[in-house]
């Protein structure tokens, strides 16, 4: 299960990966400004995330966890290769892309609670930390591809439409892998859900412990304040610190930053528990004082930083958030818990974008003071899971 979900999410991140590492350049060719490319990209998270307090219970309730992941990946298998049209629209254009963009984002909300369930059924007889972090790793291989394509294309002929076009191959592929799995793994739903073992199995509607909920809370604020590509690629190509075609070879490089640090704090974590958790606020707080620098010294090391806090955030922390909460309530609780950080995502977003008009260093200094507040809030949460663990 591990195996072929990480193979299928190889091919699908090459898609929306390579796509969202020129999302800042596209918009910016489109007539964006640094607030509105801040609020899509903010918004774009805020509805991959959001959207699962819907998707998560409705997977757990009923129980039709493949053919929710099939429709989210279907999505974003769709909408990206569209972008290709956007810059051929005229005035229209722009929205469309935002349309596009938001739309895809709402497939990874769709798709992303059945699918974190299956897995994390599945890593829990390898390890938690193990198996979300392996997955996580072939995932980012696809995240590392998908971006080198797209620069190698925007070099070879100067312009952004043709790299998005071509993503429609790896997304077929996606498509294509995931029903072979689906095949292979007919009925892999029972596992996830309440089993006889379980003396607590029928009530679905137990609920969350108060740790999940703090837990929840302190990485929404890490959320906020992690800014995302988009405007760190916006930032890098109007201040002309690298051509466009560089920027995907970044993101590729944090892309494979993110899939070590997925491995690393997955194997810290199964070993050593949730205190590998407390770096998450600190390579948070560190990205905007390099990655929004004016050489390549600072700006290299802020994109990688960038890449890994990414990587803890989509491995590590979902493998604390499966073992806060009931095993037949792990949907619904990832499902919520994406929803207070796409809130979170949503209002990070317009406010860096709002920031970086106004001043780049009031940015750093308000990114710094929030991941204060969240190191603060997790402490106790990582604290009552050692205990727990104990």
């Amino acid at each position: 299960m591990v195996v072929g979900f990480g193979t299928v999410s190889l091919a699908a991140d090459m898609v929306y990966e390579g796509a969202r590492s020129v999302y800042g350049p596209l918009l910016a060719s489109l007539g964006a400004s640094a607030v509105v490319v801040g609020a899509v990209t903010g918004a774009g998270e805020a509805a991959a995330l959001i959207f699962r307090v819907l998707s998560g219970p409705l997977a757990d309730r009923t129980r039709r966890y493949w053919a929710l992941t099939i429709t989210g990946y279907a999505l974003t298998a769709v909408c990206v290769p569209l972008l290709a049209v956007t810059p051929f629209l005229g005035a229209a254009g722009l929205a469309v892309a935002a349309v596009l963009i938001l739309a895809e984002r709402l497939g990874k909300a769709v798709r992303s609670p059945a699918k974190s369930a299956l897995l994390a059924d599945a890593a829990a007889q390898v390890g938690m930390g193990r198996g979300l972090g392996v997955h996580k790793a072939l995932d980012q291989i696809g995240a590392f591809a998908g971006p080198l394509v797209v620069a190698g294309l925007v070099a070879l002929t100067g312009v952004l439409w043709p790299a998005l076009a071509a993503l429609a191959v790896p997304g077929a592929v996606a498509m294509v892998l995931l029903v072979v799995t689906r095949r292979r793994l007919p009925e892999p739903e029972p596992a996830v859900g309440p089993t006889a073992a379980e003396p607590d199995a029928g009530r679905v509607h137990r609920p969350l412990p108060a740790s999940f909920f703090g837990f929840a809370i302190g990485t929404t604020i890490c959320t906020a304040g992690l800014v995302t590509f988009g405007l760190i690629s916006f930032s890098l190509v109007q201040r002309h610190v690298v051509p466009t075609a560089v920027v995907p070879l970044l993101y590729a490089g944090a892309m494979a930053a993110g899939a070590v640090a997925a491995l690393l704090t997955g194997e810290v974590y199964d070993r050593w528990g949730a205190r590998v958790l407390l770096a998450l606020p600190v390579l948070v707080a560190a990205v905007p004082a390099l990655a929004f620098g004016g050489s390549m010294a600072l700006v290299l090391p802020g994109v990688l930083l960038w890449g890994a806090a990414v990587g803890v955030q989509d491995s590590t922390v979902k493998a604390l958030v499966a073992d806060l909460v009931p095993r037949d309530r792990r949907a619904t609780a990832y499902g919520f818990f994406a929803a207070v950080q796409g809130a979170g995502a949503l209002i990070g977003g317009i406010g860096a974008g709002a920031l970086y008009d106004h001043s780049v260093s009031a940015l750093v200094t308000v990114i710094a003071a929030s991941q204060v507040a969240a190191f603060l809030v997790i402490v106790p949460v990582v604290r009552r899971a050692r205990a727990s663990a104990a």
